[in-house]
């Protein structure tokens, strides 16, 4: 399975790369913001991004796959520091499939990635 991590620190997506790698995920691609990730789209079938970033946002990110009938129905993981109820409801409203509060442990983030993928 192809997923690809969207996230503007470098550290955080090598941190959310490696929790994956050590579960089996080894087909990963990634980008520093939403304008980058909608670039690299190409054969992906997961994705995990957060929510702050510069040149297009995590959310505005979400709407534009969510336009697009080829990723209309891609399983989308939030992780992010907005951890209110109404980000993520807004989170939701736009298609987002899970979310996941950051700070956050291995477990958590393969847990919700699991529970995702089979969802």
């Amino acid at each position: 399975m192809k997923v690809l991590v969207v996230d503007d620190s470098v550290t955080m997506r090598r941190i959310i790369i490696n929790s994956l790698k050590s579960s089996g995920f080894d087909d990963i691609v990634e980008a520093g913001d939403g304008v980058e990730g909608l670039a690299n789209m190409d054969g992906v079938e997961l994705v995990l991004t957060d929510w702050n970033m510069p040149n297009m946002d995590g959310l505005t990110f979400v709407k534009e796959l969510r336009k697009s009938p080829v990723y209309a129905d891609i399983p989308i993981i939030m992780i992010t520091t907005e951890g209110a109820k109404t980000e993520v409801v807004e989170a939701l409203k736009h298609g987002v499939n899970n979310y996941v509060v950051k700070p956050f442990d291995k477990e958590t983030l393969l847990s919700k990635v699991n529970a995702t993928i089979k969802g």
